[in-house]
């Protein structure tokens, strides 16, 4: 089924029921003796009666009745409106989605019913009302354990739904921290699943677990850094003990081709794992794992964001993953400066890269010459203000890297630059143009390289920059 049933019309009895005493749910022309008889149904499905007749292991997996599956998808349907899911929870329908998900082994049931608390969550009255009860709650991170994809994407949508209200967040992180499998459960579903919706919706869920709570984070990262000497060699094999970074990095190449959104989320997750100590070494440590961020993180500046034949303009889609991408290779640029991964020779494209982000941006800000209408103006400038945050954040992060990185060339480096043309005259001032001046000694040192390797050059940059000629 490609998409749920439309809502049902209220037949002819209904619609003059509703001229008597009224049928219909709020200002909706939804049946409530309708609604009634679906939920009825729901509770039959689960009743001790029907769950015992059914103690065959197939059986319990069975598909939904196609009546049933279409009734409950209208419901799904109209749990979007706010009159139904205010109607659904005078009703005390979460408790019977509760008794269904806690009883019921139907796949398309679970996904069904999780589903509809997840619309029903949009609203922040019932928001807070799911999230203060807690058995409703446990119920809810159980069903992270599931192995339908479909429920894992519903109770994903739904936990974000709920962390991003602020009355009821820190509910679901204590939750979350009591119950330390469903961080093996996540690890595992992005080291392993292929269905990209899915992957793009738990990275949200992590990306807003760790946004929310530093302290967290630190537990997941920490979680797999030391395997127990005493366990068995056979039960290690059983019991992969995942790392937050193998993981994260697994989901990014699988949604890299066909999610962007998805990539910006898993890269921010690395960036804010770069804000503790560590997290930079969960990514460093281990050799391997420092290898494998790196190249991902280098491949994706250095051939697939903002190239030389995209237009300037791209850097504002760009803006947010290119920002988390140079802050994650910053870091681990500055603290694992010898590691062989860290090739000398792979200084001059990264420069490349961040000159011409430093080019397009020069360009992102230019201001329109003609203006439009000032009611056009006034419309915009929340957003061009927004655009010129991002932009900035993105500024900062590419100076420093920039600096990082001019910081440790050497001749050889700055004599292939010259040449191959990343270090041309164009190139050099649009970096001195966004280094200067904070990072004044940075270029001096470059600049004594530069004059023994290409002392016009040197000449000609100091003539455009009368600040640096006294100093060299």
């Amino acid at each position: 089924m490609d998409r749920n049933p439309s809502p049902p019309l209220p037949s002819r009895e209904e619609e003059e029921e509703e001229g008597a005493g009224g049928d219909c749910i709020g200002s909706t022309v939804y049946s409530k003796h309708w609604l009634f008889g679906v939920l009825s149904g729901l509770i039959q499905m689960v009743s001790p009666e029907n769950t015992k007749s059914s103690s065959d292991e197939e059986e319990q997996q069975m598909e939904l009745d196609e009546e049933m599956e279409n009734e409950i998808c209208r419901v799904w349907d109209m749990s979007m409106d706010e009159d139904v899911a205010l109607f659904l929870q005078e009703f005390n329908a979460p408790d019977i989605f509760m008794g269904v998900l806690a009883k019921s082994r139907c796949p398309r049931l679970r996904e069904i019913c999780v589903g509809i608390l997840g619309n029903m969550a949009c609203f922040q009255e019932i928001c807070v009302s799911i999230s203060s009860d807690k058995n409703l709650g446990q119920v809810l991170l159980h069903c992270l354990y599931d192995s339908d994809p479909p429920t894992l994407l519903e109770t994903s949508r739904l936990l974000l739904t709920c962390l991003s209200q602020t009355e009821v967040a820190s509910v679901w992180v204590e939750r979350i921290r009591e119950y330390p499998a469903i961080y093996d459960s996540i690890c595992f579903i992005m080291s392993s699943s292929t269905n990209v919706d899915l992957l793009v919706k738990i990275g949200e869920v992590v990306d807003k677990l760790f946004d929310l709570d530093e302290k967290l984070m630190l537990e997941w990262i920490r979680n797999g850094a030391v395997q127990p000497l005493d366990q068995p060699q056979e039960d290690a094999e059983e019991q992969p003990v995942f790392k937050i970074v193998p993981c994260v990095l697994e989901a990014a190449k699988q949604v890299r081709s066909e999610n962007p959104e998805g990539l910006d989320v898993y890269m921010h997750i690395l960036q804010l794992l770069t804000t503790v100590d560590d997290g930079i070494q969960a990514i460093v440590q281990c050799p391997a794992t420092g290898k494998d961020t790196w190249n991902l993180l280098f491949d994706l500046v250095c051939h697939e964001f903002c190239q030389s034949d995209d237009p300037p303009i791209i850097l504002q889609e760009q803006k947010t993953v290119l920002a988390s991408v140079y802050s994650v290779l910053s870091a681990i640029f500055a603290s694992q400066a010898e590691q062989e991964y860290l090739k000398i020779e792979e200084d001059l494209p990264l420069i490349d890269s961040l000159i011409r982000v430093l080019q397009n941006m020069e360009h992102c800000q230019k201001k329109p010459e003609n203006s439009v209408d000032s009611n056009t103006e006034e419309t915009k400038k929340s957003d061009l203000t927004q655009d010129d945050f991002h932009l900035k954040i993105l500024k900062d992060i590419s100076c420093e890297f920039l600096s990082n990185i001019f910081q440790g060339l050497t001749k050889e480096t700055v004599a292939q630059g010259v040449k191959e043309g990343q270090l041309s005259k164009q190139k050099c001032s649009c970096a001195f143009k966004n280094l200067l001046p904070f990072y004044s000694p940075v270029i001096e040192d470059f600049l004594k390289i530069l004059h023994e390797v290409d002392k016009t050059l040197a000449d000609d940059l100091e003539e455009s920059f009368p600040s640096l000629k006294v100093q060299t």
